[in-house]
């Protein structure tokens, strides 16, 4: 009713005015007396509009309802009494059509627009309209008491059509305000993880766009991503229950070590993202260490003792990025690098890391050309008979003589391969390289090949297995195929399937590294291995002693309890190949016998061993 007193300004000009016009024409002093206080009534809620408009917040309802009834009311009133003048003194025919008209015009009107409160809608229409059926029933006349009982019949009408539409003013109203909370609810909710309760990935984006526009330009900025490491594997070995609860213990310690005004966001399945303002580099590094030593602390769950390992990349505004997009960009590269590097470790972006990243995407390319040009090659190391020395197996490796930059270690490319999914297409040229160089071998000598998780997701990655084997007509007996643990913690069920079937046509399987994982025993008892490969960090290196020896014993009884074989991987020296022969590993890997070595040095060294006493007989 106050927010538009325009429309208060024309239905005063309007009722004024023919109030006016109608004392001008009947030359009556009391009308004019009448249209006068009109004006001032007028006048008087224009004023009273605008004032309370203005300071509406100062103003409560019921005295703002008061005002506008004392006014609405007086003014219906006069206008009436008025009309019902003209019929009381018999004024010109004119005169009475023109206040008559108006009352009522003014009265039907501004129940419509007051309709948000029946009470002064249906008021003004009677205060407007009864002092007319009143008079016009006082003449006795039929016509004047034609138009009285009209006017009794257009009140309670009209005030049927204002309820009318009060009751659809309130439903709106009422929805709007339901769809306003549901809306307001539907948007939290999709800016929350329902997981921990922090903001979700849309929600950091917003979260951060806000506080870069809010902040000074000056003030530094410093974003923190931060990784927990093998946290899949907590969920398939422990369940999705005490993995949630490992997130919210996360999110919990987050907030226990940042300040109320930080914002913290569950951006992935185990990555974590939050930002707040810094002094300069070294508060931020302060505040990343006392983070990351909390996060470190073994966190108890139930009965279980839970220690979470984590990595986190940080990025500094202005100095790595002055917008949300850089700057996350900056913060994800050197997480990176922090995780390339380990457990435990933390990163400030650097210049440098885009460059790595821009010779990560040139690696990528020229990957995929070097496989079409021929510049991978396959290199082959013995896996020897521990007892006779003689070769029963090779390894195929991977080796790439770039034309300009040399030999790359494969740990500078397989990494990105894996990344980018170069790996699926490389490894099937690898076993199938394989298999044509093994099919050139005796018939007791196999060949082993490793095996990625992205290769066996990839579909059809059994039939490209089986089509090696037919293209090099090799006996799938003599394909060996290596995995690692992480290949079950990431598909169970697909890899079950995947070696299921080729285990089924004859190829071999063996687990490598064993030891780095979690559960292998499970995986051994449910899975047809027919060989154990011991990691090297049992054998050599400065952690080798009488407990890697005892743990390496225990593998080679297990295995000749299941009929598997055990072999040991980095052998470099004689008291090494012993040590491993007698724990009972029969297998044995190692630069003591030989390097990895063309194709042809592989055919070579198998003629040497079938001429002599076997490789570097013991």
């Amino acid at each position: 009713m106050y927010s538009s007193p325009a429309t208060l300004l024309n239905g005063a000009v309007a009722t004024v005015g023919a109030a006016c016009v109608a004392a001008w024409v009947a030359e009556l002093p009391e009308m004019w007396v009448a249209a006068a206080v009109l004006a001032i009534i007028a006048a008087a809620r224009i004023v009273a509009a605008l004032r309370l408009a203005a300071n509406s917040e100062g103003s409560s309802t019921a005295m703002l309802e008061l005002a506008y009834e004392v006014g609405a009311f007086s003014f219906a009133l006069t206008l009436g009494s008025m009309a019902a003048y003209t019929i009381v003194v018999s004024s010109a025919p004119q005169v009475e059509v023109l206040m008559i008209a108006n009352a009522l015009g003014y009265g039907i009107g501004v129940s419509a627009r007051n309709a948000g409160r029946p009470i002064i809608a249906i008021g003004q229409l009677a205060f407007s309209s009864l002092p007319i059926a009143l008079a016009a029933f006082a003449t006795l006349q039929l016509g004047y008491v034609a138009l009285g009982l009209t006017i009794l019949l257009l009140i309670p009408a009209q005030a049927f059509v204002c309820c009318k539409i009060f009751n659809t003013l309130r439903e709106s109203i009422g929805s709007a305000d339901t769809n306003q909370r549901l809306a307001c609810k539907m948007e939290q909710l999709a800016h929350t993880d329902i997981v921990t309760g922090l903001h979700n990935r849309a929600g950091l984006d917003e979260m951060l766009i806000r506080q870069l526009n809010d902040s000074d330009s000056n003030q530094p900025l410093a974003l923190f991503w931060l990784d927990l490491h093998r946290f899949k594997e907590v969920n398939e070995l422990l369940g999705h229950q005490i993995g949630d609860r490992v997130l919210n213990e996360v999110a919990r310690r987050l907030r226990d070590n940042l300040s109320h005004d930080a914002g913290i966001a569950r951006f992935g399945g185990d990555e974590f993202v939050f930002f707040c303002k810094v002094s300069d580099r070294a508060e931020s590094e302060r505040l990343a260490r006392r983070v990351l030593n909390h996060i470190l602390r073994p966190m108890r769950l139930d009965a279980e003792r839970m220690e979470i390992s984590a990595s986190m990349g940080i990025a500094l505004m202005p100095d790595d990025g002055t917008d949300a997009e850089r700057l996350m960009q900056a913060a994800d590269l050197a997480l990176y690098h922090a995780k390339f590097e380990g457990p435990g470790t933390l990163r400030f972006f650097d210049p440098a890391m885009t460059r790595d990243l821009a010779n990560r995407r040139e690696i990528e390319a020229e990957l995929r050309l070097a496989i079409q040009r021929d510049e991978l090659s396959l290199f082959y190391q013995p896996i020897v008979d521990l007892k006779t020395g003689h070769i029963r197996c090779f390894e195929a490796l991977l080796r790439w003589f770039h034309p300009t930059k040399g030999e790359l270690r494969p740990a500078e490319f397989i990494p990105v391969a894996e990344e980018t999914g170069v790996i699926v297409t490389l490894g099937n040229w690898i076993t199938r390289q394989a298999a044509l160089a093994c099919a050139q071998w005796p018939e007791d000598i196999s060949v082993a090949v490793n095996l990625s998780p992205l290769q066996i997701k990839a579909p059809g990655a059994v039939l490209a297995i089986k089509q090696a084997l037919r293209d090099a007509n090799l006996d799938p007996h003599r394909l060996e195929l290596e995995v690692t643990e992480s290949l079950f913690i990431q598909d169970h069920e697909q890899t079950a399937e995947f070696i299921k079937e080729l285990s089924a046509e004859g190829v071999r399987f063996a687990l490598d590294d064993f030891g780095t994982g979690y559960s292998s025993l499970s995986y051994i008892h449910k899975f047809p291995f027919s060989k154990i490969k011991v990691d090297r960090c049992f054998v050599s290196g400065d952690d080798v002693g009488p407990r890697a020896h005892a743990i390496i014993r225990a593998v080679a009884a297990m295995g000749r309890g299941l009929d598997m074989e055990i072999v040991a991987e980095g052998l470099e020296e004689q008291e090494q190949v012993e040590t491993v022969r007698d724990a009972g590993c029969t297998l044995g890997q190692g630069y003591f016998f030989s390097r990895a070595v063309p194709d042809y040095l592989a055919a070579m060294l198998l003629a040497q061993d079938r001429d002599g006493d076997g490789l570097r007989a013991a």
